[in-house]
Formats: structure tokens, sequence, C-alpha cells
């Protein structure tokens, strides 16, 4: 590769790790977001695993107008979690980075290590051997009122009318208290195995493609030698779940959770 050709690249980094010496290798089945080839950068006790990428996608103006492709921020998306599942195989602990988190060259990278010293340093202790559990819990929509037959006598009165609604929308409420209720006890039972939580607010039912409503959305933070101990515990509480009340699981992650909203994380420049 020329001169020329570097210049037209950027080094993307996806995830930082703890430098644990030689005799490991990114398999050269990882490829990243561009499809390029992933290789480890080491300084100050840190591995970085990053990829060339071309500069004309991803240098600030022309990401900026990127990000509103939905197709592109999908493929993207989908290659910069390749590439940190592979860090969390590689190493003991690996922090997952911002997407789209690039610099210039080397050295640039290596500025960003040399000043998260620290802070990379107790994120790590903080986070070896744990993984991230992610868990929502939906209530099904109501199902449409029974049409009522209809009767010889006389249609029901104003008052009779606006009575029923008022015990239909009473029922409606009752329903929901006891869905929040059901969706509080999870998030207690399922928290107290966990050693951090994060919660989130509801999905968009049509976006994320479960009907119904979004009871709860949070993140666990939990010691891998709990991890059995988690899901096992999470298909008793789906076992014995109302009907109508789905609960999902997703993972193990990497504990991005609790990674990007940490603010003695540095921010990649």
């Amino acid at each position: 590769m020329t001169e020329q050709d570097r210049e037209r690249e950027l080094l993307y980094a996806y995830a930082v790790a703890r430098d644990t010496g030689p005799g490991r290798d990114v398999p050269d089945t990882v490829t990243g977001v561009a499809g390029e080839p992933v290789r480890e950068v080491c300084h100050e006790g840190f591995a970085a695993l990053v990829g060339r990428v071309p500069a004309a996608e991803f240098e600030e103006g022309a990401l900026r107008e990127r990000l509103e492709d939905l197709a592109w921020l999908e493929r993207v998306a989908r290659g910069h979690q390749r590439v940190v599942d592979a860090a969390v195989s590689l190493f003991p602990c690996a922090l997952p980075l911002r997407l789209a988190t690039v610099y210039r060259d080397e050295d640039g990278l290596r500025r960003m290590l040399t000043a998260g010293r620290e802070a990379f340093g107790t994120a790590l202790d903080r986070l070896e051997g744990r993984v991230e559990w992610g868990v929502t819990v939906y209530a099904a929509p109501a199902p449409p009122p029974s049409p009522r037959p209809r009767e010889a006598s006389k249609p029901p009165s104003g008052r009779d009318y606006l009575r029923l609604r008022g015990a239909e929308r009473r029922a409606r409420e009752v329903g929901a208290r006891e869905e929040d209720r059901a969706a509080d006890a999870v998030h207690e039972t399922l928290g107290a195995l966990a050693e951090a939580v994060r919660l989130y607010p509801p999905q968009n039912s049509p976006l994320s493609g479960h009907p119904g409503r979004n009871l709860l959305n949070a993140a666990y933070l939990v010691p891998r030698g709990r991890s059995e101990e988690f899901t096992k515990t999470l298909d008793d509480l789906r076992d014995r779940a109302p009907d109508g009340f789905r609960i999902r699981l997703t993972g193990p992650w990497a504990p991005y959770s609790f990674v990007t909203h940490d603010p003695c994380v540095p921010e990649a420049p």
C-alpha cells in the first residue's frame, strides 16, 4: 500500500483490552466494518483492536451524512459488533469503544491509550470476568372488546353507555398495574443476581418488532460464574409468567452498557 493510499484511510478502533503478551492472533476470518483485516496495536500495557477504513466514509464530514443512512449504519454496527465479539473471546476482558471511533494514524491511537491509561485500567479491573445480559418484558396488546349481541330491547341509554365504558377503562388500568407489578418483580429478582443494572426507556413496539407494551428494558452486569444461575432464574420466571407476558433475553455481550455510560472511560478524539 502506498503512502498516498494510507492518507486516504483512517484507523478505526473497536475495543481496548490489557496486553497479555504474544501468542494471540486475531483470526483471519474476523473482518471489520469495511471488510478490512483486524489487528492489534499495543501501547502502555493495553491492546487495541483496529482496522484501516476509507476516510471518504469515516472522516467527520462524511460520517455525519452516513449516519443518516440506516442501511449503512446497520452494516457498520454489525461489523463493529463482530470485532467486539472477537475481542471478548481473545482477552479476559475487552472494553468496546463507541461506534465509528477513528484516528488519523497509530500516533493518535497511542495518545488516546496514554491519556486513558488510568481510566481504562480502572474499568478493566471493574468489568473483568463479567458479561452483560439484556432483558425486555412485554405485555401482549389488549384484545378488542367483544361485540355485544343485539337485543330486542332499545339500545342502552347514554348513562349506561358511559358506565360501561368507565368499567372497561378501570379494568384496563387494573390490568396495567398488575403487569407493572409483575415486571417489577422480574427486575427485582434478576437485579439481585447482578452487580450493576442499567434501565433504558421503553422500546417503541413497531420499531422493535415486538407488539404490546414494553414494561422493562434493562441491561444486567453479571459475573460469568453466575450466568448459568441468571439464565435459569429467567427461565423460571418465564415459566411462571401470566398469559400474554413475554420475557426476552439477549446475550451474553461485552459490557457495552457499563462502559459507554461510565464517565471515567475517555472519549476518543
